[in-house]
Order: structure tokens, then sequence, then C-alpha cells
């Protein structure tokens, strides 16, 4: 078995106001802490921020393989790297086209905020003491869900997210517009986003299940953007203006991804962290699936799509040619 030090604690340590010395566990030597009345008369604030201070100090942790271990830090980076490199395509067609045409309005909404979603959750979970306390309170000797390079993704997902709504605004666009059930169900994200803030706020919920919420719906909204892109390639005939390698990238990384978790929870023997990050693992399953879809239609249902009745030119003549 391979032991190494990580830097939390799955359980709360008992800290007390008369004394300097609290245990972590059978691994952890005593860690001295200073008393708060030394300071100033002790609160609860005080012994919350003393508990974090400790909990974010040692955590022993036992696994399998080291190598093991480095592989799935590796697999994290390449899927990583894989689904950070996929907007690009995209954002490369669009900017050489100088137009959007065939780049559904609704999936580039549902991008962002699905991708903020992501970005709230990751965040929370990751950098915020309190909710990785509250995480590791649940799932006791459990690995955490979520690495930096997931961290990272959602960050430069909402920047580069960003860029293909001004590209939306910029460039030739035809008729192509947001459709009304997707503002509206955008309305209803909103609606439910702030009910649940309400709650957590009130102390009715946890900010654990208040940041699972924005991980759920990033997984609801991810299974939804898909479908009009599809729908517009079945419409047209064709995946012009639908970049084939934003797909390829995007199932790459979603393979990966999935990989890692495994790896993760046969390492650390917590296969509960698979389902920890449901969002995760949910999106590497939906993204598979859709970008098979999307492959097939680009390479089998529409390959004589990407010219002729069916090309970029077409496409506009047709557009310019409707009485407006």
């Amino acid at each position: 078995m391979y032991h190494v030090n990580q830097s939390f604690l799955p359980y709360v340590c008992p800290v007390f106001s008369d004394t300097s010395l609290a245990f972590i566990d059978i691994w952890s030597p005593p860690i001295l802490v200073e008393p708060a009345s030394a300071r100033t008369p002790p609160t609860a604030s005080d012994a919350t921020d003393a508990v974090y201070s400790i909990l974010f100090t040692f955590h022993d942790k036992v696994m399998h393989s080291a190598v093991i271990d480095d592989i799935a830090s590796v697999i994290g980076w390449i899927y990583f790297t894989a689904w950070t490199l996929s907007f690009y395509p995209q954002v490369y067609s669009n900017w050489k086209r100088k137009s959007v045409v065939g780049l559904s309005f609704d999936f580039v909404l549902f991008n962002m905020i699905g991708f903020i979603a992501y970005c709230c959750f990751n965040v929370g979970l990751f950098w915020i003491p309190s909710v990785k306390a509250e995480y590791f309170k649940e799932h006791k000797d459990g690995v955490s869900p979520v690495q930096i390079n997931d961290v990272f993704f959602a960050i430069h997902a909402v920047a580069i997210t960003l860029v293909v709504i001004i590209q939306c605004f910029i460039y030739e666009r035809g008729t192509q517009k947001i459709s009304a059930w997707s503002k509206v169900l955008v309305g209803f994200i909103f609606l439910y986003v702030i009910i649940t803030l309400t709650l957590t706020l009130s102390g009715e919920m946890i900010w654990l299940d208040f940041l699972y919420n924005f991980s759920y719906i990033k997984l609801v909204v991810t299974c939804l953007k898909y479908t009009p892109q599809a729908y517009l390639n079945f419409k047209r005939k064709s995946t012009l203006g639908w970049s084939i390698g934003n797909v390829l990238l995007d199932f790459i990384g979603g393979w990966l991804s999935i990989i890692q978790m495994f790896l993760l929870a046969y390492n650390g023997d917590d296969w509960d962290s698979i389902f920890g990050n449901v969002t995760k693992f949910g999106l590497g399953l939906v993204t598979i699936v859709f970008d098979s879809i999307f492959i097939f239609q680009h390479y089998v249902l529409y390959r004589g799509g990407h010219s002729g009745k069916y090309s970029y030119s077409f496409v506009l003549s047709q557009q310019h040619s409707k009485p407006s």
C-alpha cells in the first residue's frame, strides 16, 4: 500500500478553548493550536477558524499505487487540454467564415449557463474550506472529486464561451436567434437558483447542497444543449458551421474524464467519489453519447452536406432571398 500526505482531514477534530493540544488521527502527530482565550474571548467564529486551520493542515490517505495516482493526474491534464482546445476550432471557424450560420444559438446560451454553474461548483468545492469540510464530513476517508484541472477548465470555458457569444453579435448570423423555449427554461433556472440561495442563507440548506444544485443544473443543461444543434444539423442536412474539430476533441476529453474518475476511485478505495461528483461523471457520459451522434451526422448522414446544395453559400443565399 502507498501512504501519502494530503491536505485535508475528512472529519471534524475537537478544538478546546482552554488547551493547546488537538489530535488529527492515528497517523498524524499532535498539532499545537494557540488557545483562542490567549488572544480574545472564545467565540463560535474562533472555534470554526481553528477547526479549519487543523482540517487543512494534514490528511493521510492510503492508496494502492503511487504510479496509478500519477497516471490519473496525467490523464486529468490531457483531458483538460483536449476539452480546453475543443473550444477553439469553433471560434476559428466562425472567424474564418465571418459567420455563425450553422451554430445553434440555443446551444451557445446553454453552454454559457452550464459553464457558469460548473465553475461555481468546482471553485466552491475546491477552494472554499467550509464547503470542503462539509463534503468530507459526508465522505469520510474519501478523495476530492474536484481536481485543479477541473477548476481551470471551468473558468476557461466561461471565458471562451463569452468570445463565441461576441462572435454571434458581430458576424453574419442569418435568421438564427434564441428560441422562446430556451428563454423560458433559462428563466426557470434563475428562479431555481434564487430559491435555493434563499434557503441556504436562511439555514435550511448547507452550502455544499447549494453547490450540488449548480452541478445538477450543469448536468441538465448539458443534456439539453446538444439537442438544438443536432436538430439544426438534421434540419439543414449539413454540419457546416458546426466544427467537427470541436466534436472530436470533446469526445476524447469525455472518455479520459471518466477513465480518470475510475482510476482515482480504485486507487483510493473510494467508489463513492464517482457519484460524489455526479456532474463530472454525467458530463463525460453525455458528451460521449452526443459527440457520437455528431460524428455520425458529419461522416455518415451528411457527408455531402459540406458542399453543393447545402453549402455555406447556399444557406446564405436562401436566407437573403427570404422577404424581410
